[in-house]
């Protein structure tokens, strides 16, 4: 990859520029996407010499290289074939019998897979409302082995305070794992925070259109570094080298998206609060939002994730999403077109989440049009 100096640019320009080839003359400006599950070896291979497609692939070093650069990583991250896969190696750092703390509202699979921890090697798991500092400082006061953070966490947006957090995580010898999927590197840079792990369901914003499922995990330290990439040489937690080549190309207009998704959230948040048919909406950019101040003072932007509640309940939030004809009623999140879903659908969501919770992912389509859709909806309750 080229051998400049690129680091010290603005993310939306690192998003383009990172991960390219050397700039030899008749070189190509993309990298180019090898498919081979081997490589021709003989003897003892030398450090760094491709061998098996399990433990490295050159197709993926462009985009681990791009997406270590944007998270002002020591190394380049570790690409993953999901984003669970990513999030069971990072967890992977926790003991038999150590302790987990992590955000009551995580994503379900992270709640799934600490339970699972729980159940097989005896992981004490302590669940806390991450946006509430004095309750995970307390939860801290016991020996931690990790504090797992979601911020805005996933579905109800709560905003942690991060800078505290890691600070209080480490007095007590607690690792500081960050999934950054909601915000991005562009929005928030949990290393520069102190974070020891950070790692994002590429799936979402950093592939951005709804055609590869990827992960990845990034560790500033030499030591977590070595031993998550051992994780993925041993479980063969692998991405296939296609997946993360579109992931790459993705990666390369993240910023734009951002910057469209963001700024037609917050618009639609705003006319949401105050339409008559919405019994309360969550977005970090409202000045009512709780989240807001912290948001504001430790994030590059507000996210592109609303979280609404409509008047009626449950049986009027499925009705809201049937009448829809633009948004599009999935799962999963952070792609070019607009998506929601009624989270408490699903049985293992956790049950503080509300029942009526849509939680609502803004795309890159007009805002007027996604208003209008919207609106109507909300009108025929």
């Amino acid at each position: 990859m080229t051998s400049e100096r690129i680091d010290d640019l603005a993310p939306a320009t690192l998003v383009v520029a990172a991960g390219r080839p050397d700039r030899a003359q008749g070189a190509p400006v993309n990298p180019p996407l090898v498919l081979s599950s081997t490589f021709v070896s003989r003897g003892v291979p030398g450090p760094g010499e491709p061998l098996y497609g399990r433990i490295d692939a050159e197709t993926w070093h462009p985009f681990e290289q791009a997406l270590g650069t944007l998270e002002g990583s020591a190394h380049p991250a570790l690409v993953f074939g999901s984003g669970m896969a990513a999030i069971a190696a990072a967890l992977s750092l926790v003991p038999p019998g150590g302790r987990l703390v992590l955000p009551r509202h995580s994503y379900q699979v992270t709640l799934g897979y600490a339970q699972d921890l729980h159940e097989r090697l005896g992981v004490d798991v302590a669940l806390v409302d991450i946006d509430d500092t004095d309750a995970v400082l307390a939860a801290l006061r016991e020996p931690t082995s990790m504090l797992w953070v979601e911020t805005p966490t996933n579905p109800m947006l709560e905003v942690a305070d991060l800078p505290v957090l890691v600070e209080a995580a480490h007095a007590a010898g607690a690792l500081v794992g960050v999934d950054n999927t909601f915000a991005t590197p562009l929005v928030q840079r949990p290393f520069a925070h102190g974070a020891d792990v950070v790692v994002h369901s590429v799936t979402k914003y950093l592939a951005g259109h709804t055609d590869v499922v990827l992960g990845a995990a990034l560790a500033d330290d030499d030591d977590l570094h070595a031993r998550l990439h051992a994780y993925r040489t041993l479980h063969g937690s692998i991405a296939g080298p296609f997946e993360v080549w579109l992931a790459l190309r993705g990666l390369r207009t993240l910023a734009l998206r951002v910057e469209r998704s963001q700024a037609s959230a917050a618009e639609l948040a705003r006319r949401l609060s105050a339409h008559p048919a919405v019994a309360e909406v969550r977005h970090p950019s409202l000045p009512t939002d709780p989240g807001h101040e912290r948001a504001a003072r430790l994030m590059d932007g507000f996210g592109s994730i609303i979280g609404l509640r409509p008047v009626g309940g449950p049986d009027a939030a499925d009705a809201v999403v049937a009448a829809l004809r633009l948004w599009v009623p999935a799962t999963s999140l952070g792609g070019v077109e607009s998506t929601l879903e009624r989270r408490r659908r699903f049985a293992t969501e956790s049950v503080t989440v509300p029942e009526d919770l849509l939680r609502m992912s803004v795309g890159i389509e007009d805002v007027e049009d996604l208003w209008a859709d919207l609106d109507r909806a909300l009108r025929a309750l």
